[in-house]
């Protein structure tokens, strides 16, 4: 008789582990996909994810991720750290910065200096993005004002490729009424520039194709959320609020150790222009003709119960 119940008592540990683990496999059979946390993809700033009604941000990027050149620093950098503002007018044209271009990022410097001092914004970061962004404006082809001629302006953001931003301007920035583009030599889009353009040559406009008023946009839009620049996280989080890519922040890195390093002037229009514009990564899309992944149905729990203590339960319904 003892035997007999040992029997009894083993029979149905094991039922109730079989069934336990039956339960558990039906439960993820059933369960919903993971998804990826709000303001996480593509390891952006969290408070610029989503929509941003306070800075505008309606699509997590000053630029809407539009494409960028991935030209990376001469092998050769300088050795002057610190004196990179006096430089001579010398060198290969690509290291240097047009005269324009580059006295535009110092005032936006000096202006963010003087209104938001906790930033401590460093013009370097911003020839940076101005060269990722433009190629510091074509090289430098821009008029006296510092405007440039013609208006730079990236692909339309049709969602081929790109993000989908339809127009927001009336095109009257990019031209186009359909979809909104980057425009000017920082690559703003229409709804970004619309809260943060600014009027820096004193003109009365607020022009995205001018390099001054796009360079003090750009750096009080780097400034946002409080942001101490001279911070590297922080600094990071504001590089991936103007473009979410992590490649892009490798790029734009490289560019801002290398003008701390030293770079110079040189005239207007005789930059280099760049010649690796960043690929866009089309959404992945199913086969046609596959088939889904096959789901095995719902079974209802107290079913699986009760065929395991009939012992007639098929073995298909476990899996």
């Amino acid at each position: 008789m003892a035997a007999h119940i040992r029997r009894r008592l083993r029979k149905g540990a094991t039922t109730t582990a079989v069934a336990a683990a039956a339960v558990a496999a039906l439960a993820a059979s059933q369960a919903p996909a993971a998804t990826l946390a709000d303001g996480t993809a593509g390891n952006g700033d969290p408070k610029a994810a989503g929509e941003d009604t306070a800075s505008g941000e309606t699509d997590g990027a000053a630029t809407g991720n539009s494409p960028y050149y991935t030209d990376l620093p001469p092998l050769v950098t300088p050795d002057k750290p610190g004196s990179s503002s006096n430089l001579p007018a010398a060198g290969s044209a690509e290291a240097g910065i047009p005269a324009s271009i580059l006295a535009a990022y110092k005032q936006a410097e000096r202006t963010v200096e003087t209104t938001d001092p906790t930033c401590r914004l460093p013009w370097q970061l911003l020839a940076a993005i101005g060269k990722v962004e433009s190629g510091q404006a074509r090289g430098g082809r821009v008029d006296a004002n510092g405007t440039a001629s013609p208006r730079i302006l990236g692909p339309a953001l049709n969602g081929q490729g790109f993000a989908l931003i339809k127009d927001t301007d009336g095109g009257a920035y990019d031209g186009d009424a359909v979809h909104d583009r980057a425009v000017g030599p920082m690559q703003f889009i229409p709804s970004t520039w619309a809260s943060w353009g600014q009027d820096a040559n004193g003109d009365g406009r607020k022009d995205p194709n001018n390099i001054y008023d796009a360079a003090l946009a750009a750096g009080r839009y780097l400034c946002a959320n409080d942001r101490d620049l001279a911070l590297a996280a922080d600094l990071d989080q504001a590089v991936l609020s103007y473009n979410r890519s992590t490649e892009y922040l490798r790029t734009v890195r490289s560019w801002f150790s290398y003008y701390q390093r030293g770079t110079h002037e040189i005239p207007d229009g005789t930059g280099t222009l760049p010649s690796s514009p960043s690929t866009p990564s089309p959404s992945p899309r199913p086969r046609p003709g596959t088939p889904p992944s096959p789901r095995h149905p719902a079974v209802p729990i107290k079913c699986v119960f009760f065929c395991l203590s009939a012992g007639t339960c098929p073995l298909g319904i476990l899996l």
